[in-house]
């Protein structure tokens, strides 16, 4: 028999608490969601109490009161972040309790507000949230990040659509892309991450030291990779050895590139919604690692103070490949939601590094930099594949390997 859209959101809730966070019994969690989306909240506590969690934990959120504040708060408020804020981070990360988050924020909730007060607010809530950003960075606590409709955010993507019309069409591209729609979600995901892990191993044996992309949008950058990485994707191991999914939906395998060796032009494929703003038809130069020069047709600013929040906003953290012929691409849907954008193209991302290093564990912070690990308070996924998309893998010996050929993996 079918199930309905309600049963459905009840196997997404599950979904999330067994394989996103894989709660063990006696475990917090903490949830931050917005409002508008309590209904499915509550779905994901009821899920977490029938699995043993302790307690459920909520952080609310709400567009409009965040953008009241950015438009009339007094401008000192943007230069601090309350300590009950951060403290709330940090004892959840400390203790090791799971934190979902349910992402769903209109992508231009702040247009038309003073980017001086979001750069400045970006800047504070960095520096405040350092320690749960390292941990979370470390997989030391379980986390997952999802998404579900607002009126907002599907009158955004499917803008000729009446508002509930908007919601019903977003709430089931939703649950076909974290695989929800058809038979036992949590088996689909678990034969997914499967599949992801087999690239994974592919890409590990290989053991690239450089990439090189190109494209027809004008993409021509050379990625060097530093020495002890390695690649993941799907499902990954925490602290305390219990395997959990970070995104759900997911469709890369990702690793961090060398701080100080990635040199080229970087062009943007999608649009970004970044601090409430839709930065589009964007790119930068790369030199050394560094962003020496950017271009935007539309949000030029935000960007530019994006990668200013501090030196290694300007370095980059992240390469994650994503074949072009994957779900959430083949919908055709532009979702303004880096969760799912993310996962329709191969993407770098400017800012701190997964330390995806062999032993990163038992590193400071110094070893990791030595390594090539790049350290920043901000995290920012961009979209750069493409149907044309060509990745060459170079090995320390010199060999040439195809990687992505035409969009797609190559193996």
């Amino acid at each position: 028999m079918t199930k309905n859209v309600e049963e459905l959101k009840k196997d997404y809730a599950d979904l999330l608490i067994r394989s996103g966070l894989n709660l063990r019994k006696g475990q917090r969690l903490a949830i931050s969601c917005p409002v508008e989306c309590a209904d499915f909240a509550r779905l994901c506590a009821e899920a977490a109490y029938e699995a043993g969690c302790r307690e459920v934990i909520m952080s609310w959120n709400d567009d409009a009161l965040t953008r009241l504040k950015y438009l009339h708060a007094e401008d000192d408020v943007f230069d601090s972040v309350n300590p009950w804020e951060k403290d709330f981070r940090d004892i959840v990360s400390e203790e090791g309790a799971g934190w979902l988050a349910i992402y769903a924020e209109d992508p231009e909730n702040l247009r038309g507000v003073d980017p001086d007060r979001i750069s400045r607010a970006q800047k504070a809530h960095g520096k405040a949230m350092e320690k749960f950003r390292q941990r979370e960075m470390r997989s030391e606590f379980p986390w997952c990040v999802c998404s579900v409709p607002t009126d907002a955010w599907a009158k955004a993507v499917f803008p000729d659509m009446d508002k509930e019309d908007a919601k019903a069409c977003l709430w089931e591209e939703i649950l076909a892309a974290c695989r929800v729609d058809g038979g036992d979600a949590v088996q689909n995901w678990k034969d997914h991450s499967d599949e992801l892990q087999r690239h994974v191993q592919i890409l590990n044996e290989y053991n690239f030291k450089e990439l090189r992309y190109k494209n027809s949008a004008g993409t021509d950058v050379t990625v060097g990779l530093p020495e002890g990485h390695f690649w993941a994707g799907g499902e990954e191991n925490g602290a305390d050895g219990r395997p959990f999914s970070a995104n759900i939906p997911t469709e890369e395998v990702f690793t961090l590139p060398k701080r100080d060796s990635i040199n080229g032009t970087i062009v943007a494929t999608r649009p970004l919604a970044h601090n409430g703003t839709l930065i589009e038809g964007f790119s930068f130069e790369v030199k050394d690692g560094k962003i020496t020069d950017v271009h935007a047709e539309k949000g030029e600013q935000i960007l530019r103070d994006a990668i200013s929040v501090d030196e290694g906003a300007s370095y980059f953290g992240e390469v994650a490949l994503v074949p072009y012929d994957s779900p959430i691409s083949n919908s055709g849907i532009l979702f303004m939601n880096t969760l799912f954008d993310e996962n329709a193209s191969c993407h770098f991302a400017f800012g701190e590094a997964y330390p995806n290093i062999y032993g990163a564990e038992n590193m400071s912070e110094e070893e990791l930099k030595e390594r090539g690990a790049n350290f920043s308070m901000t995290h920012v996924d961009f979209m750069v594949g493409s149907s044309d998309m060509t990745i060459t893998g170079i090995t320390h010996d010199g060999e040439e390997v195809p990687v992505f050929v035409n969009g797609n993996f190559a193996f």
